[in-house]
């Protein structure tokens, strides 16, 4: 193994935060980005406290080069920044602008739609089916659904996710309003008992191919319509009236009032969701 290699495996060892798809993602990224480096001719960077914003501008050329989507090459690139806040070096990366890498268009298919009760009811694998009702009624990710804990998470008033199962480790807590959630509790309680979602005989990474498969069984791929039916439901709680993904006028057209319900709520359901940035709510709601 090559030093930078090396010394990025080191990094990623000693600093385990965020959920265990975000550390593997993680690992993975920081040993291609040594990997490409050397392929570039940058060879004499034996430390991950060497990298310079150079060598950030020659990789995202190169994965442009490689005609690599935007998506991918922010995905890559906020793994580095997580690297340079690690090294203390808060400079190495530039905002995507400065690289010419463009904004989202937050637009697109209601994907809620695919997450319907007649669908849901087509899980046969139990501990899948509550973990997939959790996505649907909280807004969880898959690995936060798997990695619940009813009897740990569930308070009188909201759920309780936990830094070691989310993305990039941000707890959080989301409220408990509706009837709905209410018996995604229920069965979640009655099948993990003390444990989590993830049956006891078997590891994450076992359970996840599990998941995959019923999910996939059941037509509901890899379950992102689960976000968008809590976001859109949340929506509507808060505001009194549908978002643009369900027909709702977009906020260009709203009166001032509304306009102003409309940004408040995307602020709660980012939180709510574990996002940072309020913009990527306009994935689920349109907008």
């Amino acid at each position: 193994m090559r030093k930078l290699n090396w010394s990025l495996k080191a990094l990623c060892d000693r600093n385990k935060d965020g959920a265990y798809a975000t550390q593997a993602a993680r690992r993975r990224v920081l040993q291609l980005v040594a990997n490409q480096l050397h392929e570039l001719n940058y060879r004499r960077i034996s430390n991950a406290n060497n990298l310079k914003p150079k060598h950030v501008y020659a990789l995202v050329q190169h994965w442009s080069d490689q005609g690599l989507s935007n998506a991918t090459m922010k995905n890559r690139l906020s793994h580095l920044r997580w690297l340079a806040e690690k090294t203390n070096n808060r400079s190495l990366v530039k905002r995507n602008d400065d690289y010419g890498i463009a904004r989202r268009e937050y637009i697109g298919h209601n994907r809620s739609l695919e997450f319907t009760d007649e669908k849901m009811n087509r899980i046969q694998h139990e501990h899948v089916r509550c973990a997939a009702l959790l996505q649907r009624e909280f807004g969880l990710r898959r690995e936060e659904a798997l990695k619940f804990k009813p009897s740990m998470a569930h308070h009188a008033t909201h759920i309780k996710i936990y830094p070691s199962w989310a993305k990039g480790g941000r707890g959080r807590e989301v409220p408990i309003l509706f009837k709905s959630q209410e018996e995604a509790l229920r069965q979640a309680h009655a099948v993990a008992g003390s444990g989590s979602l993830i049956p006891a005989d078997k590891t994450y990474r076992q359970f996840v191919k599990i998941f995959e498969k019923e999910m996939l069984a059941a037509g509901l791929g890899k379950s992102h319509g689960a976000r968008h039916h809590y976001a859109q439901m949340r929506y509507e709680q808060l505001t009194g009236f549908q978002c643009v993904a369900n027909g709702g006028l977009p906020p260009s057209k709203m009166h001032d009032a509304d306009r102003q319900k409309d940004e408040a709520a995307r602020q709660v359901i980012s939180r709510e969701l574990g996002h940072e940035r309020k913009q990527i709510v306009s994935v689920y709601l349109g907008g």
